[in-house]
Parts: C-alpha cells; sequence; structure tokens
C-alpha cells in the first residue's frame, strides 16, 4: 500500500512539473499523465551539471523548481553565459531532431528539481500530439530571435546599450512590478553581456546616479526611469 501511495505522489510530481510547460498546457489530464509516466523527476544539488559540453545529450530537461544556467568555455576558460532558465523553461530540445555532442554546459544554480524525458519518447510524444510540435516549434523560434538579438547587442553595442537594453527587457517581462528582481547575480549577468562585473556595477551606478533606476539590494531593482533606458538602448 505505502509503495502505491508513493508511486501515485511521484506521479502527482511529475504531472505538476509538465504542466507547467506552455506546450504541454492544453493537454487533457489524461494526456498528462500519460507523458508523466515517460518522464523522469530528479532532484540536483547546487552546482550539478545536467549537460556537458562535448557529452551527447539524450534528454530534455524541463525545470520545475530552481534555476539553471546555460553557459560555453572560451578555450581560455573565460565563462560566457547564453541562457538562465527557470521553472517551466526546458533544456536539451535539439536531442529532439539530431544525435549531437552539446557545445555548452548546463550548470544549476541553486537547488533544483528536473523532470526529464528521454529523445525516444520525446519524439514518439511529438508524432502524436501534433499541436506540441507546433508549440515546440515557436518556442525555438523566440529563443532564436532572443540569440540573435544578444549577439548582435555583443557585437554591435557598447556596455551602456547592452546593460540599459536587458533592464529594459527585464521591465517589460515582468510589466507591473515595483521592484525587479535579476535573476542572476552580477557576475554571471556581466558574464550573460559580454563584460566584467566591475563594468556592469559601474553601469548600474551611473543609471543610478542619474535617476533611472534604484538599486535597493544586491538584485533588486527599482525602475524610476523606463523611457530613459530605452533611449539609452536604442540611440
Amino acid at each position: 500500500m505505502e509503495g502505491c501511495h508513493h508511486l501515485h505522489n511521484e506521479t502527482n510530481i511529475k504531472k505538476l512539473c509538465i504542466s507547467i510547460v506552455p506546450m504541454f498546457q492544453d493537454l487533457s489530464q489524461q494526456e498528462m499523465e500519460e507523458i508523466a509516466r515517460t518522464s523522469k523527476h530528479q532532484q540536483y544539488q547546487k552546482g550539478e551539471l545536467l549537460i556537458q559540453a562535448g557529452e551527447p545529450t539524450e534528454h530534455l530537461y524541463i525545470i520545475h523548481t530552481g534555476r539553471v544556467k546555460m553557459y560555453r568555455l572560451s578555450d581560455s576558460g573565460k565563462e560566457q553565459l547564453i541562457r538562465i532558465l527557470e521553472p517551466g523553461d526546458f533544456l536539451g530540445e535539439l536531442s529532439l531532431f539530431s544525435q549531437h555532442e552539446s557545445d555548452s554546459y548546463a550548470e544549476t544554480m541553486i537547488n533544483s528539481d528536473v523532470c526529464s524525458i528521454h529523445r525516444k519518447s520525446m519524439t514518439d510524444i511529438l508524432l502524436n500530439y501534433p499541436s506540441i510540435s507546433l508549440k515546440l516549434l515557436g518556442q525555438l523560434s523566440s529563443r532564436l530571435e532572443k540569440t540573435e538579438n544578444l549577439v548582435g547587442r555583443l557585437s554591435l553595442q557598447d556596455v551602456e546599450k547592452r546593460t540599459a537594453s536587458y533592464l529594459v527587457e527585464m521591465a517589460e517581462k515582468f510589466d507591473g512590478l515595483e521592484i525587479l528582481t535579476l535573476p542572476m547575480s552580477k557576475k554571471d549577468l556581466a558574464s550573460y553581456l559580454g563584460t566584467t562585473q566591475e563594468t556592469i556595477s559601474r553601469r548600474l551606478s551611473s543609471f543610478q546616479d542619474r535617476g533611472w533606476i534604484e538599486q535597493t539590494g544586491q538584485r533588486n531593482i527599482k525602475i524610476r526611469n523606463l523611457d530613459a533606458l530605452r533611449k539609452s538602448a536604442e540611440s
């Protein structure tokens, strides 16, 4: 009896994990359970790797709780942050289309719960539910656009514009929030924007001196003049 109860709880946890992903949200409870049965739920400690560069990726990973960062390492060992993943986000989707070695690392930033679905099972799901395939393509298109925007920022914008662009993006993403909480440390933000932690700190202090923002904590920022940040990002 106890074993059945444990199995039921585990299935519910996996269903909760699946249900927070936008591309699965229109499924019926029965369909959700079917997909949950193909998944595995696992806890990771801070600093553990889900994906390692140079190794094949065999799973789609869904962040249930916690936070994960994706990054690449240069030949000199410098870290280039690609993106931060939070609950409801997923990674490893390229494994669905081809067997290849990853060129990126995926590492937990805090203790995290993650669901994984093997490539073969996920391929069957996409074949059985065309609507999920279309939503997945939409998500991949959105990610490609964000990646292209980031490449454009790094190659064409100076650090002030990059920092302003990022703050505008965050303000628009969390529209209505009085205070933004950055999803990463200033060190990781510097890596993401292709600069140094000291430079990011100077830029944020400069924005504060101009009355555009107010730094209210280590990662908390109150946006005081969004229009000024937009003009800086677009100038």
